[in-house]
């Protein structure tokens, strides 16, 4: 790098800012489309296909490689992303309840954003290992998680606390809304001046030779021929369906009145409850279950795992049975599934890297994640039709029926894994 500037100066708010575009084209936009007045089976629909960008980016990998630099992609994505945050705000519908085909604007907006931010993935984890030696990027790789992991708070939380708090202020949704992610484009272009400034130029270009474009079809052609390779993509497909399935409804069912059979909470509510409670539950389980994992090995930690995944998605079943009306009730049912999620997960993680070993690591890492995209796509596309059509207690009766795909791949796996992998 031409410039020896700390990583402190740039690290954390790297990632903070690889978090925020995610998580509001990912999550917040359900908050947003269910509180504008958009059925359960449409925003489910339309939010789920904004992972498709996530699934595709390995594709367009190689372009990032070698057409500039990994820090001019960096700066042009977050430059781009204002102006789509800022273009969302202002093409939003001015009122509630308004038709599906009234949204179509800011959809394409949202799915714009989606295509910056997977791009802006590929570009800023490529500057992080370019800009880094091995020992420094074994030293900030927790900094980089951690602020990765604030920016989850911030965009599932703090984001959706300040929309709803406006949503009280000024009695109008969609102005809230839209004063919410105009507040979001005015963040991204500070960052995105601070990075302009603040970011080491990249010597001679630090690009990949153009060789790497070729090389992505040999990673592709080795990655299928890898012995149980359609095992791992069925494990990696189906593990975490009753997650993929329920997700897109969570908030909906936080937010819907009592009498359609959900919890009747404000924005601001389940802001906190799934966006800050949830999250550091999730987090404390992602920690504890790296832990596990490095003292049992992936291979006997897979099972606890798998079950503390699957078995706390009943929680959302007691609650829309029971419709709490404590709040308290509440944080701890969605605390309690979020920290099995986080503690689950990590074995997901662990197996794709332990897959991914060998030749073309990196590539094969990448199209690991493409399915894990891919996994949460597609169950998400259908989840608003299913539970429009089974209610809230029969859907999730349905996705504890799910359950039975996480056990069964778990079942096929162990014996393909080897006995010490991932012990410290």
């Amino acid at each position: 790098m031409s410039e020896n500037r700390s990583p402190w100066l740039w690290v954390p708010t790297l990632y903070f800012a690889e978090g925020i575009p995610y998580f509001i084209v990912n999550v917040v936009s359900v908050t947003m489309f269910k509180r504008m007045g958009m059925s359960n089976a449409d925003l489910a629909m339309y939010t789920s296909l904004l992972y498709l960008p996530w699934v595709i980016k390995p594709l367009w990998s190689p372009v990032v490689d070698v057409v500039r630099t990994k820090r001019w992609w960096i700066i042009l994505m977050q430059a781009l992303m204002t102006v789509c945050f800022a273009a969302i705000a202002l093409t939003l519908p001015h009122r509630t309840g308004a038709p599906a085909g009234a949204f179509v604007l800011s959809l394409i907006f949202f799915y714009i954003t989606a295509m910056l931010s997977a791009t802006h993935d590929i570009a800023a984890d490529g500057y992080y290992m370019l800009a880094l030696d091995e020992h420094r990027q074994s030293l900030f790789v927790g900094i980089r998680s951690t602020f990765y992991r604030i920016a989850s708070v911030f965009g599932q939380g703090v984001i959706v606390v300040v929309a709803g708090l406006l949503e009280t202020r000024y009695g109008d949704i969609p102005r809230a809304w839209s004063n919410t992610l105009l507040f979001s484009s005015a963040l991204f272009l500070f960052v995105t001046l601070w990075h302009r400034f603040i970011l080491p130029s990249e010597s001679g270009g630090a690009r990949l030779p153009e060789s790497s474009t070729r090389s992505i079809s040999g990673a592709f052609a080795t990655f299928f021929r890898k012995p149980g390779v359609w095992l791992a993509i069925v494990f990696m497909l189906l593990y975490r369906l009753p997650e993929a399935l329920s997700v897109k409804m969570l908030t909906p069912f936080l937010l819907d009145p009592v009498d359609k059979g959900g919890l009747a909470l404000s924005t601001a509510q389940s802001g906190l409850v799934y966006g800050t409670v949830g999250v550091i539950a999730l987090t404390l389980g992602g920690i504890l279950g790296g832990i596990w994992s490095a003292r049992a090995g992936l291979r006997k930690a897979l099972w606890p795992m798998a079950l503390a995944l699957a078995l706390p998605c009943s929680v959302y079943l007691y609650m829309a049975m029971a419709q709490p009306g404590s709040i308290y009730v509440i944080y701890f049912c969605v605390a309690l599934d979020q920290f099995g999620y986080g503690f689950g997960f990590t074995a997901y993680m662990l197996y794709m890297m332990y897959f991914s070993q060998g030749e073309y690591s990196t590539s094969h890492y990448a199209i690991c994640t493409a399915f894990m995209a891919l996994s949460m796509m597609v169950p998400g596309f259908f989840a608003g039709m299913l539970q429009e059509r089974l209610g809230y207690v029969g859907f999730f009766i349905l996705v504890m029926l799910c359950c039975l795909a996480t056990v069964g791949v778990t079942a096929l796996l162990p014996r393909h894994i080897r006995p010490d992998y991932g012990i410290k």
